[in-house]
This record gives structure tokens, sequence and C-alpha cells, in this order.
């Protein structure tokens, strides 16, 4: 977790304990004053109220605008929303990815149940209490919006009467060959199944273990250690398994096998080897031996930053991506996926294979854990930039009905996101059902399962050495 995102975590916690000690000491008043009764009936009322409205984890306010600035050559014009219509005032420039910068505001209703716009037969949502600039993704409704049929129609939130238009070009980069970063098992799915099932030259390469949190498997008798290397055994596997549901060879995929969040150490220290935090282990040769070749850290097994880099370089001289897929390094916070991204750029830089694009992307957000906001199937919205980002073109291929289903199968293979949810989290899901509205698909429990199967995935493009 990042210093920023850490920060807001605990800004967050102190809010919410100073918010419940004033209503603590509001309640044991209302107890004296009134019948002591109300104390235990007004705490459940409380709870439950908690449960359904305040429990996400949203670290700015409805009303702040989201800072996004885009390349100067983008095509922009500005559009009128006329009776749910969509209405351009000029011609449609050349580009497959679209997004629309509006402000967005809440009706009262909007403050209890998630606000969402209807974009054509897709729906985007928002956070509740939404009351500033937001982008809606209208990649995929091109015909609609050149013919002026697209309508947008805001449910418990209003959308203002004009807006800005952003079109953005860029070539399918699943015909081009490219090398995919996952920082764990399941990150590449997350990300980008749909690009690498339909990409004819495609790697991927998972760069730890994921050994770590592995309580579910000492239920099976196993001490801590020895829980955290079947983990890592089984997570390694999921890595080198799983994408063949995509299409791609064994050949294909390597996994590195060091060490959950251990990578921002190695890269602070680059000589030193960090072995795992749980399993006991320290070389990383144990859940090497079905890779498809020989890389330089094979040579002694050290998880050290420097073997990192090397065997990224060998891969990339290897596979000789035109494309590198990785975390965006300014808006995903976690450790391991801003090490892994600093890694391949360090490896390029060392590398004769220059790749020239790099497509980022986030699984993880310094400000809202809920996003993509909304139920699974539907469109994915820009997330929160409540910090300007560097202005990188975006884009945002659709997924066919077809392609989201072996995506949740996909992700339903990965054993980090099976098992049932704990009793809290169950019994917050059913109070949200009920009391806000909220559902979630039933291809999967795991949060991923609705957040990441969508009909967008989505991609920052940044020209590598730019």
């Amino acid at each position: 977790m990042s210093a920023r995102k850490q920060l807001l975590l605990k800004k967050h916690r102190r809010a919410k304990r100073i918010t419940l000690l004033v209503a603590l000491l509001a309640l044991l008043l209302a107890g004296v004053i009134v019948a002591w009764w109300l104390v235990p009936l007004l705490l459940v009322l409380g709870w439950v109220a908690h449960e359904a409205w305040f429990a996400d984890h949203l670290f700015y306010r409805g009303s702040d605008d989201y800072q996004y600035v885009f390349p100067e050559d983008v095509e922009t014009q500005v559009v009128s929303i006329v009776a749910g219509q969509v209405r351009l005032s000029a011609g449609l420039a050349e580009g497959e990815t679209l997004v629309l910068a509006v402000r967005v505001r809440h009706s009262w209703l909007g403050r209890w149940l998630d606000p969402f716009v209807e974009v054509g037969d897709d729906r985007q949502d928002f956070e509740r209490g939404v009351a500033g600039v937001r982008y809606l993704n209208l990649s995929g409704q091109r015909e609609r919006l050149a013919s002026g049929e697209l309508t947008l129609r805001g449910r418990r939130c209003r959308l203002t009467a004009q807006a800005v238009l952003h079109v953005m070009r860029s070539p399918d980069y699943s015909r081009q060959r490219t090398l995919i970063l996952a920082p764990h098992a399941d990150d590449a799915e997350l990300a980008a199944f749909g690009f690498y099932s339909r990409c004819a030259e495609v790697a991927i390469v998972t760069l730890t273990q994921g050994e770590i949190e592995a309580e579910a498997y000492q239920r099976m008798g196993l001490t801590k250690a020895a829980a955290a290397r079947l983990k890592g055994r089984l997570r390694s596997w999921d890595s080198l398994a799983v994408p063949l549901w995509g299409g791609v060879r064994p050949s294909h995929c390597v996994q590195l096998g060091y060490y959950c969040l251990q990578l921002p150490a190695m890269a602070a220290q680059p000589e030193l080897a960090f072995g795992s935090r749980e399993s006991g282990e320290s070389d990383i040769r144990s859940v090497r031996q079905h890779n498809p070749l020989m890389l330089p850290a094979d040579q002694d097994g050290a998880p050290t930053w420097h073997n990192l880099v090397a065997d990224l370089t060998a891969l990339l001289e290897h596979y000789r991506p035109e494309v590198v897929i990785t975390p965006h390094p300014e808006l995903d916070p976690h450790g391991d996926h801003v090490a892994t991204t600093q890694a391949i750029f360090q490896a390029i830089a060392r590398s004769s294979s220059k790749p020239a694009t790099a497509l980022l992307y986030a699984n993880h957000l310094h400000d809202n854990d809920r996003w993509p906001m909304g139920p699974a199937g539907m469109g994915i919205a820009l997330p929160p930039a409540i910090e300007p980002l560097p202005a990188d073109r975006l884009w945002s291929p659709l997924l066919s009905d077809a392609q989201q289903l072996d995506k949740a199968m996909a992700l339903g293979m990965q054993h980090d996101l099976q098992g049932p949810l704990p009793f809290k989290r169950r019994l917050r899901r059913w109070i949200q059902r009920w009391f806000a509205g909220r559902r979630w698909p039933a291809s999967g429990e795991n949060e991923f399962f609705r957040k990441a199967v969508r009909r967008h995935e989505l991609f920052w493009v940044r020209r590598i050495g730019s």
C-alpha cells in the first residue's frame, strides 16, 4: 500500500472514530433523558445505516471534480444533451475511444442509492452524493453518437446541458506482439483477459508467487509457513495454467517466483535478497520448474532486484514485444504493482528490444475501493483522479457477452478469488442489497467478479521514452 493510500485510510479511520464517539455520546444522552431502551435500538439502526450507506472507502468528496488532461492532439468538441439525446456540434473525428466529460449532480435519492447514467444500452455508476465533473466512457457507441441516436439519461442524478467529447484514435494493439506484466496471479486476467484472449502474439509474465495471507489453508491443519508455501504453489500454477483458457500457450507464460509484498523493499535495496514474509522460503526456483526458458536468476535463485531486472531484460529480448501491459504507476497504489512497472521500465532501458508502447492498467485505486462502480456487465467510466495524472491517451476495447463470460470463468479458476465471503461481509451485502439496491453477479462472490467483468477494458496509452 502506498504512503498516500495509507494517509487517506488513516484520515478516514480517524474521522470515523470521531463520528462514532459523538454518536455514542448522543445515544447515552438519549438513554438518560428519554428511555434506556432507545440506546440498543438506535445502536442497531445506526449499525445497519452504516453498513448500507457509509461503509464504502471513498477518500474524497462527491463534489470533487475528476482531474483529467489528455494529449494536445486529442480531438475535442462541445456537445449538447437535448431531451436525453447527445447532439454533436461538428463532425465526429476518427477514433474508437470516446470519453464524455460532463457535470453530474445527484438528486435527493442519489444520496442514498447509487446514481448512474444510462448510456444507450449501457449503464455507468457514480458515487452517492456526486456533484462534479465525471467522465463517461462512450466507446462502442460511435455509430449511435454520429447519427444523433445516442441517449444519456441520469438516474438519481442530473446531467448538465453541455459536455465535452474527447475522441482518441489508436491502433488495435491486440494485433501487435505484447508482453503482459502481472505482479500476482490473476492481475493479467483482471486487467486484460479480453485483450489477451484475442491477441495473436502475447506472453504473460507473473512476478510473484502471491503466497501471503494463507489463513484459509491453515484450516487444513497446516502451519502458517506450510500454508503459505501451498498457496504460493497454487497461485503460481494458476499463473501458468489459467491463460490457456484464453488461448495463451504454456510456452508463453512465465512465473518468476519472487515474493509477495517484497518488491518495493527489493527496489530500495537492489543487492539484498528478500525472502517470503510467511513461507520461510528464499529460493525463487521452487516455482520455476515449468517455465519455458532459463532465466538469469535460475543460477542462484536469489530474490533480489538485480535478478528481477535481469530476468525481465532476458524476457524482453526473447519475446521482443512491441507493446507491454503493466500497472499504472501513478494510479494503482499497490506497492508490488508500482514496483512491477518500475522494474519493466528499467529492463527496457537495458534491453536491446525496445517496445514502443506501454498500456497501463489499474486493478486498485488510491481513492475508491469500489471502482468500477455499478453492476457487472456494464461499462467502465473513468476512475476518480482527484490529483491530475500524466496526459495519456486512453484505449478502451469492447468485450462481447461471450468474452465476459469467459473472463468470469477465468477469474473463477484463480485460487485467490475462490472461497466463501466472511460472515461480516456477507451480512453487509445482504443489507446493501435490501436497503441500497446493490446487486452482485452469480459468477462469483469475490468483489472482482463485479468490478472486472465489464463490457470495456481500460488502458492508458503511454509512449515509452516520452
